[in-house]
């Protein structure tokens, strides 16, 4: 392969056998997949779809984009692409920090993990080979312990570690792999596929090595116009001048609050009377201790805080507006400090924060209406909430049903409609009857509920200049399409989403381009993503997702909210979902053939 970006390095890893080989990446499969998601998901189609995603057959892929290491903004995004346990759908999942950049220092663009190992094991990653190693002695630890074992065996600089906790080895439904302490790919389960492998965790020692591009000149141009429109002072929505530095991603915690979009109580509610102690505001005035920030990043979105709860002190990273959330207005908690504690809980234990906080509001709702024989947990119990991580991260009691995930958990008890989930992924911070472009992105979101497939309300709130009524469902089937194709091409370079505030289709093309040394237009994106997208669900398709999948919670489309900003309204999905079908070339949500050749993804 003679494209610049990619230093054309998979490492397959087989660990029913412990062989490990090398291979280059199909140009052609680079140049219509781009790399990361896209490229991820084109790998597991050389699985079987219909496998079991905590069976051996499954395939666990650690996937770079073009960009990945180089001097691009926010390029420090790595992929974990999976079949997911928790939904049964395709799912990538992203975290920042250093892994990414160093996987693409150490000479590769992805690993590929099939087969399970009788007896846990590492990978261990350095100038261009992959060994297997014994991890016996971090496996039942959690990943701050497994970090530091990591760190004092190989020393800490140049060093990227990423690994599972207990959850990921209890076989936890939505256990994560965490990157450097605190970085999650959280969703999708994808540390519980981890688990059933017996891989504990990836070691990457690399130096700094930029790769460089194949039009240096051209480069230079894209990577300055893009940056400034990163740092533009003179557009607040920008992520460098915003909220976003500031008060990272819980920026919008008074905001949604306000408009009646926060979702409270197991989204009973749409906002939430104790927000404001919560909020990315209050955070920064009173526990904020550091902003660290990741590979190539100007902008430091993440928050360091620092609290003394149940007689502990801990420093945890990142106190988030989907976490804060999770565990505060839709679990009806306001207590800030507790909060915290229950990030560091997740971050060790290695959970994903959305869906346990989801399954804790699940569980209190369901205690609430008395559908259960347990001890009932209240709604703000925070010292209850914190015993009961623990619970299910060991798989302990009734921490064993919350460990399944919020649809599961609800049906257990009998009540499949409270388990507000798509495809058995429970929603963000996001109530779609105040935002309803956020509705039809979960509905349609390829890998369960989900705001980063789309990020609708970046219009919705005029964060992007493309500003939509939040109230409005006409409009959104074409919004939604044209975000889902973006961040798909953005997730595959891959670069934070948080570019897409300031970065469009050509900031994007221009970078790529010149990485690459190609032409390569905006159009050219769109299309690129819109391949990747339909890639994604013709995968579920073939894992056997059946027609009329692109659902909500009736929750969400037949009580209305009762709360100011979006009171009285619902979210109309059915006729947003014709729109977008419509756009899309869909028929009931199943990509036909048609459209699948047209796009390349069939000869």
């Amino acid at each position: 392969m003679n494209l610049g970006g990619f230093a054309n390095r998979i490492g397959r890893i087989d660990l029913s056998s412990g062989s490990i080989s090398y291979e280059e990446i199909p140009e052609e499969w680079a140049l219509k997949y781009i790399g990361a998601r896209g490229l991820g998901v084109r790998y597991m189609l050389e699985g079987d779809p219909k496998c079991d995603p905590l069976g051996p057959d499954n395939i666990l892929c650690f996937m770079n984009g073009p960009l990945t290491g180089t001097r691009a903004n926010m390029s420090g995004r790595m992929a974990i692409v999976t079949k997911s346990p928790l939904t049964g759908t395709v799912t990538d999942s992203h975290h920042g920090g250093w892994s990414a950049a160093r996987l693409r220092w150490a000479g590769f663009d992805g690993l590929i993990f099939e087969g399970a190992s009788d007896t846990p094991v590492y990978a261990y990653v350095e100038n261009n080979t992959v060994e297997l190693r014994d991890a016996s002695a971090v496996w039942g630890k959690g990943v701050h312990d497994t970090v530091k074992y990591f760190q004092e065996l190989y020393g800490e600089k140049d060093l990227t570690v990423i690994a599972i906790g207990q959850a990921g080895e209890n076989l936890v439904k939505f256990a994560a792999w965490v990157n450097e302490d605190d970085r999650a790919s959280g969703r999708g389960g994808t540390g519980a596929v981890g688990g059933s492998k017996k891989l504990k965790a990836i070691v990457v020692k690399a130096s700094r090595a930029y790769p460089e591009p194949k039009r240096p000149e051209d480069f230079k141009v894209a990577h300055n116009q893009a940056l400034a429109t990163i740092m533009d002072e003179k557009n607040i929505t920008a992520p460098r001048k915003g909220g976003l530095s500031l008060y990272g991603t819980n920026m919008l915690m008074n905001v949604t609050a306000s408009i009646g979009a926060l979702p409270t109580r197991n989204s009973q509610l749409t906002s939430f009377e104790g927000a404001e102690n919560i909020s990315g505001e209050h955070i920064r005035e009173t526990i904020l201790v550091s902003e660290p920030t990741c590979h190539a990043c100007p902008v430091a979105c993440k928050k360091e805080v620092e609290v003394t709860y149940r007689g502990q002190t801990i420093r945890t990273e990142s106190y988030e507006y989907e976490t804060a959330w999770a565990f505060g207005a839709h679990s009806g908690n306001d207590h800030r400090d507790s909060i915290a504690y229950m990030i560091y809980q997740c971050n060790n234990y290695g959970m994903d924060t959305i869906e346990m906080g989801n399954c804790l509001a699940t569980y209190m709702e369901i205690c609430e209406k008395g559908w259960n024989g347990n001890v009932p947990l209240k709604w703000g119990d925070h010292e209850h909430m914190v015993e009961l991580i623990e619970k299910t991260a060991m798989r302990d009691g009734i921490g064993d049903v919350l460990a399944e995930g919020v649809a599961r958990i609800a049906a257990h008890f009998g009540h499949p409609e409270v388990a507000m989930a798509v495809r058995g992924q429970s929603i963000p911070a996001y109530d779609p009857r105040g935002l309803k472009g956020m509705g039809l992105g979960y509905a349609t979101s390829n890998r369960g509920a989900c705001h980063l497939r789309g990020y609708s309300p970046a219009s919705e709130l005029g964060v992007i200049g493309l500003k939509t009524d939040p109230l409005a469902w006409k409009g959104k089937g074409e919004l939604l399409k044209l975000l889902q194709d973006i961040h798909a091409f953005s997730d595959s370079l891959d670069l934070c989403k948080f570019s897409a505030f300031a970065e469009g289709p050509e900031e994007y093309a221009a970078q790529y381009a010149a990485v690459l040394g190609i032409d390569f237009t905006a159009a050219d994106v769109l299309i690129a993503g819109e391949r990747i997208y339909n890639l994604e669900r013709y995968y579920n398709q073939l894992a056997g997702e059946k027609p009329g999948s692109d659902t909500l919670p009736k929750r969400f489309t037949e009580e209305p909210s009762t709360m100011p900003g979006s009171e009285g309204h619902v979210c109309e999905l059915d006729l947003m979902l014709e729109e977008y079908y419509a756009q899309r070339g869909w028929e009931n949500g199943v990509v036909p053939e048609s459209k699948l050749k047209e796009l390349g993804i069939l000869e």
